[in-house]
């Protein structure tokens, strides 16, 4: 049994890569409770396992204690006593007396079984957790494994299954056994029955990192991706930004004669891919966003920093709301502000009403400067007529 049991954890760590010091403390826990509840329950024991030649032990720890302060035989030990096995002892001081039993090691492995077990079970769930934890926000390789109502089932390296929700599959696509697929892992849960990894095909996070890989100047900074608005299977902006000035992003993110980006479109059943510049200047940035359409104006609102009037020529106003308002829905997702898009003919209405409603904010703030001056003049009147000059 004990050679079963060094073997065994050599298997542990060198093949599941389970902590050798975990599995061990694990099995003298089990062999100290094994003894207890076969000889004395009272006693205070120490169970110890040599991992190197299988040897385990039981050890009985008992305190010393003045003759006259001894109270339970079964964990404290009298100093006369102690001292009759070596003079060198003192109260408070531990003594420990080897109690091993001859048949304790099948006895031991019977009883500890379900116990080593169920530890062994907890260091593997926790070293799947640790490993797959470093690999959340990024790309794995994984192969379709079944389906059923509520998740797909992806099997991942090392044979760990992650499941994908309805959500984040690409309604464009069907999964078929064994398909292997680029998944993005979202999220993973240290749950009681063992870790549970979830990955997506629709999260905004895939498109960036299939970028970085078929792009070497995203992979190593020079090219930022600053944004991603996705509608997963249909189309994605992308904003990018670069600090060196003679380097064009979108152009690199592109490829010669295309071929970067449309090896992240094939990878996404021909999800389209609108990628545009990030600038500092906003209302060119939101311009940019609204790509492939034209942009004659941006005019922010005075009274809210989050929206913006966008002003395009009137053949341009299709383009640019877009199918269904998704080209500028994704712009708005892109920049962070709420988008209302106008055409040209409507642009001198709006300019009036703009006009007119700086107009009226003006004559408010003179006529609350004139009522104050009115106010003031009445109560210098008061004061003067309170306090006349003699």
């Amino acid at each position: 049994m004990s050679k079963e049991l060094v073997q065994a954890l050599d298997a542990l760590e060198q093949e599941r890569g389970i902590d050798r010091e975990v599995v061990v403390e694990a099995l003298e826990n089990a062999l100290k409770a094994a003894y207890k509840k076969q000889y004395n329950a009272n006693q205070n024991v120490e169970a110890t396992f040599d991992d190197k030649k299988g040897k385990m032990t039981i050890k009985q720890v008992k305190t010393v204690v003045l003759d006259d302060d001894l109270l339970d035989p079964d964990t404290e030990i009298s100093l006369t006593d102690a001292q009759a096995i070596n003079k060198a002892y003192e109260p408070g001081d531990e003594i420990r007396f080897d109690v091993t039993p001859k048949d304790f090691g099948r006895m031991a492995a019977q009883a500890a079984k379900q116990v080593i077990v169920q530890k062994m079970r907890e260091a593997t769930r926790q070293a799947v957790y640790n490993r797959y934890k470093d690999y959340e926000g990024e790309i794995i390789t994984g192969e379709v494994e079944r389906q059923d109502s509520r998740f797909l089932y992806v099997m991942l390296p090392g044979k760990q299954e992650a499941v994908m929700t309805p959500g984040d599959q690409m309604p464009t696509e069907h999964y078929l056994m064994r398909d292997r697929i680029k998944v993005l892992v979202s999220k993973v849960d240290d749950s009681l029955k063992g870790p549970q990894i979830f990955v997506s095909r629709t999260a905004p996070g895939l498109v960036k990192r299939l970028f970085e890989q078929e792009v070497p100047e995203v992979y190593d900074g020079t090219v930022e991706i600053v944004s991603v608005a996705r509608e997963a299977g249909d189309r994605s902006k992308i904003a990018v930004y670069t600090h060196d000035a003679d380097l064009d992003p979108v152009g690199a993110l592109v490829g010669q004669r295309g071929a970067r980006v449309q090896a992240v479109v094939t990878e996404l059943g021909g999800e389209h891919m609108d990628i545009v510049e990030w600038v500092e200047d906003e209302a060119q940035y939101i311009a940019n966003a609204l790509n492939p359409a034209e942009v004659t104006d941006v005019i922010f609102d005075p009274e809210n920093d989050q929206a913006v009037t966008v002003i395009v020529p009137d053949d341009q106003l299709s383009l640019a709301i877009g199918k269904k308002g998704q080209n500028a829905r994704l712009a708005a997702r892109l920049t962070g502000v709420k988008i209302d898009i106008k055409p040209e003919s409507e642009a001198a209405d709006l300019a009036v009403s703009m006009d007119e409603a700086s107009d009226d904010a003006f004559d408010d703030a003179a006529n609350d400067a004139e009522d104050t001056n009115l106010d003031d003049s009445v109560d210098a009147m008061v004061d003067d007529s309170e306090n006349p000059e003699i």
